[in-house]
């Protein structure tokens, strides 16, 4: 699940771009635009990356994640930047960003760490379906946007890995962060000089942060202690793919419940049993394809497929190209990122 407020702040420059259709947004979302305005509400991420397919569409714009993330607005900020904006310094700012991230997005996982001079923050989607191209190019623009224009204007990145290949507007991201820019990496990573995490941040306000701190806390508390329903039936459903048939009834009797109760839980964190059985069929595909380790026959044994037409027709209208073709593709782009990435 991700924050409405992620959402809603592309719905906000869809509408400044004069670009913005109610309807789409209702239809891709789930949720017309006001109702993204509620404080708490959070959609399934796929949605979410949908809008972002849509918004590239209607803008024309390759790069409009990076355009929405250098965009600051300080009034449509969620709960977890007012807490930011309002620690002591950068360095405490960092910490907690990184200890409320899941509020903000649970698809993508956030780590921090200082290596001698350096301080780098990581994201590493959970799974190949869950990386967005356009939504990571607004994450890392909006860091360092956000941070220059709250905290100090010259802060630059010592150096910045990207997870997804060269784009024809490559350029921009070496404009904006300054240091020097690397794609078709595992991660994404940004890396900036350790001493600016001693920067004080000005006009913090200790009774805002406070006051919001203790909100986010609780919302925190709600989703660490809700145990996620959807992961342990995706572990389920990856570990017997390819021992057994998967159905419904099967996964539901080692839950200890049954089949409707867990399309019961399933919906209320916004999934569906077939729905999921799809997605996690189509990540590991996606990856044993792109990995080279297995040959196509085993990967459609892998994943339960009775023969290989039936996988290749699968992994087409996954991918809109045939598994061998993927593979190919993959190698090439792993070859060329190799090859970026040499000094």
């Amino acid at each position: 699940m991700i924050a409405a407020s992620s959402t809603l702040a592309l719905v906000h420059y869809l509408r400044c771009q004069g670009v913005l259709n109610p309807g789409a947004v209702e239809r891709i979302t789930g949720y017309s635009a006001e109702a993204l305005s509620a404080p708490d509400l959070r959609i399934p991420a796929d949605q979410h990356y949908h809008l972002w397919e849509y918004a590239e569409t209607v803008t024309g714009d390759p790069a409009v994640g990076l355009h929405v993330g250098q965009t600051v607005a300080p009034d449509r900020m969620g709960l977890v930047g007012h807490v930011f904006f309002n620690c002591d310094t950068l360095g405490e700012a960092v910490t907690q960003y990184t200890r409320l991230h899941r509020l903000i997005n649970e698809s993508v996982r956030l780590s921090f760490e200082q290596d001698g001079d350096l301080a780098i923050l990581t994201w590493q989607a959970d799974t190949p379906g869950h990386y967005c191209r356009q939504d990571m190019d607004r994450t890392i623009a909006s860091v360092l946007s956000r941070t220059r224009h709250f905290i100090h204007p010259d802060i630059t990145a010592a150096w910045v890995e990207i997870g997804h290949a060269r784009p024809d507007y490559a350029q921009e991201y070496r404009d904006l962060f300054g240091g020097p820019v690397w794609f078709g990496c595992e991660q994404t990573r940004i890396a900036f000089e350790r001493r600016h995490l001693n920067h004080p941040i000005p006009h913090r306000n200790p009774v805002v942060y406070s006051s919001v701190l203790n909100q986010v806390n609780a919302l925190l508390t709600r989703l660490q202690s809700r145990r996620t329903f959807g992961r342990k039936i995706r572990r389920l459903i990856s570990r017997q793919m390819s021992t057994e048939r998967i159905d419904a009834d099967t996964l539901a009797k080692q839950c200890h419940m049954s089949r409707q109760t867990l399309y019961r839980r399933l919906k209320k964190e916004g999934l569906g049993f077939h729905d999921l059985v799809e997605e996690v069929r189509k990540d590991k595909a996606m990856r044993y394809v792109a990995s080279d380790h297995y040959a196509l026959g085993e990967i459609a044994f892998l994943l339960g497929f009775s023969e290989l037409s039936a996988f290749s027709r699968a992994f087409k209208r996954w991918t809109g190209i045939a598994p061998a073709q993927y593979r190919a593709r993959q190698l090439v782009g792993y070859a060329s990122a190799k090859q970026d990435a040499a000094p």
